[in-house]
């Protein structure tokens, strides 16, 4: 229980993945990666119940194994490629209740996919939450000025180069841009009474952020893998 909040979390981990066969269970630093979240959950002691919601067999034995964390075996109409966030935290909500008396009031979903995360991190993100008025609460990396949506350009079908936001011909210096941030993966928090209805991370009007500073890699690729494995060594010193 945080601040009086019934809190669940959920880690979504279906097997399918295209990029990394079996990515949730790839090893990252001689670790399976879906370790660094159910073992996180050891620092969060106010978390009431934590769910990994998986349709895959070797996912939840690992999951199992940390014994942090119950499986929820999710539906098939929800273990594909295209299923958005929200279905899948909605059933696990749902089926948080045959796993412990209660309801909660807070599920925060912590994806395996972003390991450099830390604990006093997915605490503010939570105490964010439950200290506004907000229905959901993301944690964001500000954006490499290099990288602005303003600067952004596209190719038409036929080659033709052009800003893609109408603004960017406006833009001269670096100064005269304001800070873009963009979701890291780290934390997502919301209200269960908005994950019990909503179709999407968005609250409209009732959405917030928390900026993370410092390195947070969501794992996509191999090179992400490197990348992760590189700043955990540079962690610990060697």
């Amino acid at each position: 229980m945080r601040s009086g909040k019934r809190v669940l979390v959920v880690i979504p981990a279906r097997g399918g993945s295209k990029g990394i066969p079996q990515k949730n269970i790839t090893p990252v630093a001689n670790k399976p990666l879906i370790s660094y979240t159910t073992e996180l959950l050891r620092e969060l002691p106010w978390v009431d119940q934590a769910l990994v919601s998986t349709d895959d067999p070797d996912i939840a034995a690992e999951a199992i194994r940390a014994d942090t964390a119950e499986v929820v075996w999710r539906p098939k109409e929800l273990a594909g490629d295209r299923v958005g966030d929200m279905p899948v935290l909605a059933h696990a909500l749902e089926e948080s209740k045959s796993q412990i008396s209660g309801s909660f009031d807070v599920v925060v979903m912590l994806q395996p996919t972003s390991p450099l995360r830390s604990a006093a991190e997915v605490e503010e993100c939570v105490d964010t939450l439950i200290d506004g008025s907000w229905d959901a609460v993301w944690t964001v990396s500000e954006t490499n000025l290099a990288y602005h949506p303003q600067k952004q350009v596209k190719l038409s079908p036929e080659g033709i180069l052009s800003f893609f936001h109408e603004s960017g011909p406006q833009i001269v210096a670096r100064q005269e841009l304001d800070p873009a941030f963009h979701r890291n993966g780290v934390c997502y928090a919301f209200t269960a009474d908005f994950v019990a209805t909503a179709k999407s991370v968005v609250a409209e009007g009732h959405t917030t952020a928390v900026v993370t500073p410092g390195l947070h890699i969501s794992i996509d690729t191999p090179e992400d893998i490197l990348a992760v494995e590189h700043e955990l060594r540079a962690r610990l010193g060697s």
